[in-house]
This record gives C-alpha cells, sequence and structure tokens, in this order.
C-alpha cells in the first residue's frame, strides 16, 4: 500500500473546516490511490473538545478506505510534525465593530505562532493553503516566521474568487462553466481584487466580445461581494464553496492543473511591479510535485495596472500594519 500522506487542519471545527474534511478523507483531494493520515487541531475547550469528537465519530463511520488514522491535537508543534500538506482554516472571525486592521492584528498572533510550528516541525516540501482571513497577509506572516522553509511552500487561498468569476460567466453567457477557462484574479482576497477575463475561452473559443463595459464593471464588483452576498442570503458565510475552492487550490497545486490557468496568491517573484515576497494573487500554472509558475508577461493596460496597483498598496499597507509580527 503507498505510504500516507500527513495532512494537518486548523480549525477542523468551522464551518469550512468541517465541510473539508470528508472530502480529503474521500480521496477527492489525492486520489483514490493515495491514503490519508488526518491531523486535527483542538481549541482544548470541553465544547471543542466534544464538538472535535463528534466529527471523528462521523468520519469514522464513513469507513473511508483511505483514511488510515486520525488524530486530534491541542499544540500546533504536534500538529506539524513531520505534516507534508497543511491546510491553515482555523481563524477569528470578523465581528461587528471590528475594523480590517483589528483583524489582521488579532488573526496575525495566530499565524505568526503557526509558522514558527511549520518552521520547526513540518516537513521540508512541506505545501500550507492559508486559508483564514485576511488570507494573503496572513499566508506573509506564517512564511515570514519559517525561515526554514522555502517561501514556495506558502500560498493563500484566492481560488474561490476565481470560482465565482467562472460561475458569474458561465451564467452571462448560459452555459456549463466546465467550459469557462482562463478566468483568474489579481491581487488580494478583498474588494480591490481584479477579476481578469481579457482571455477568457469557452471550449477553446474566444467568447470576450459577448461582454459589454456594463456589465464588466459590475462583474467585478460582483466577484468581490460575492462573500456578504451569501451571508445576507443564508445568514451564514460560504463554508462549503470555500472548502471546495480549498481542495481545487491543493489537488491542483500538488498533482498539476493540466495546462489549465489557476489563480494562486503566492510570494511575488517581483513580476508586474509587485514588490518581491508579498503574497498577491497571480495566474499560475502548476506542473506538479507541489511546484507553480507564475505565468509572466501578460499583455497589461493602463486600466489593468491602476487596478493592480491599488490592490497592491492595500497588500502593501497590511503588510507594514503587522511588520512587528515578521522577522
Amino acid at each position: 500500500m503507498t505510504r500516507p500522506i500527513r495532512v494537518a487542519v486548523t480549525g477542523p471545527n468551522g464551518s469550512i473546516g468541517y465541510a473539508i474534511l470528508f472530502r480529503i478523507a474521500s480521496g477527492e483531494l489525492f486520489g483514490k490511490d493515495r491514503p490519508i493520515e488526518l491531523r486535527l487541531l483542538d481549541r482544548n475547550t470541553p465544547e471543542s473538545r466534544a464538538k472535535l469528537k463528534g466529527t471523528m465519530m462521523e468520519l469514522s463511520d464513513c469507513a473511508f478506505p483511505l483514511l488510515t488514522s486520525m488524530t486530534a491535537y491541542n499544540d500546533e508543534y504536534s500538529l506539524f510534525d513531520g505534516a507534508e500538506c497543511v491546510f491553515l482554516i482555523g481563524a477569528q472571525p470578523r465581528k461587528d465593530g471590528m475594523d480590517r486592521s483589528d483583524l489582521l492584528r488579532l488573526n496575525g498572533e495566530i499565524f505568526r505562532k503557526q509558522g514558527k510550528a511549520l518552521n520547526d516541525r513540518a516537513s521540508r516540501d512541506v505545501r500550507v493553503l492559508v486559508v483564514g482571513n485576511p488570507c494573503n497577509t496572513n499566508a506573509l506572516i506564517a512564511m515570514r516566521n519559517a525561515p526554514d522553509l522555502s517561501p514556495e511552500c506558502f500560498s493563500a487561498m484566492m481560488r474561490l474568487d476565481q470560482n465565482r468569476a467562472m460561475a458569474r460567466v458561465a451564467e452571462k453567457l448560459n452555459v456549463p462553466v466546465g467550459g469557462v477557462e482562463q478566468v483568474f484574479v489579481w491581487g488580494n482576497h478583498s474588494n480591490t481584487m481584479y477579476p481578469d477575463i481579457r482571455f477568457l475561452r469557452y471550449n477553446g473559443r474566444r467568447v470576450d466580445d459577448q461582454f459589454d463595459e456594463a456589465w464588466k464593471e459590475s462583474f467585478i464588483k460582483n466577484v468581490a461581494t460575492r462573500g456578504g452576498q451569501i451571508i445576507k442570503a443564508r445568514g451564514a458565510s460560504s463554508a462549503a464553496s470555500a472548502a471546495s475552492a480549498a481542495i481545487d487550490h491543493m489537488r491542483d497545486w500538488i498533482l498539476g492543473s493540466q495546462g489549465k490557468v489557476c489563480t494562486m496568491a503566492v510570494p511575488s517573484d517581483g513580476s508586474y511591479g509587485i514588490p518581491r515576497g508579498l503574497v498577491f494573487g497571480f495566474p499560475c500554472l502548476c506542473p506538479g510535485e507541489g511546484r507553480y509558475q507564475i505565468i509572466r508577461n501578460m499583455p497589461m493596460t493602463p486600466e489593468v495596472n491602476a487596478r493592480l496597483a491599488t490592490t497592491r498598496d492595500e497588500l502593501i499597507a497590511e503588510a507594514r500594519a503587522v511588520a512587528d509580527l515578521m522577522p
């Protein structure tokens, strides 16, 4: 039997964590021939322990053939010991009266601690996906606190934004989303993100002439605010779609994107005028084996450059706000 891959998940009691665990254990992430060793972070309160126990009971009752073991840990150092694939989902949610800087500070402390633990205990080839928001800057904090790991071990999730953009395009064209290609998102996972459909293909054919300027502007706003729309509609945040996007992101990163463009927030290599090291959403290709390549030298326009500058400046300001949390 193939050696199990060691997968660690923080925030397993949250809605996204709960939604993702069963998909990982079923084999949807690594395929039906790769066993899974699942490691879960327990916050070590009576309520947390009871809830996580119930989730683990459910996972057991699914009788997933690939789930070889699952263990709960109450500290990150034990959780990340030898971890090869890590989902950093657990984070404090934004509450009424809290501005973005408050959230940055509160969650920054969490990801600083987790970066240090990853540095000390994780596999040197670990792949870490930061889902907890503000995910770009949280990924930067974790990465900077793990100096012994390659920066390429870290990325932040903007695949949900890409998936949302693809879905809006499919709705506009009244076609199945499976044929939508070369849609991606630049920048920060915030309202400043820029979903780019300039290179859109449907089943290999260009279809960008079907969108007028008014629709494009509405589309950009719609993608950026989709999370808020869902909260308003269902009274809760988008957990299942976020979990699905995390699976998409990690699967493409590790197994390869099969030649398809995928959005990944990764440490900048200086492309497009983005400062080196800043965790920024780029169009990428994933050749497999946990590697990615930022697509360089894409044609730009003054409008696109201006949009990238806006989201870049927001990320620079976020990084400055938590500079004391990063070596």
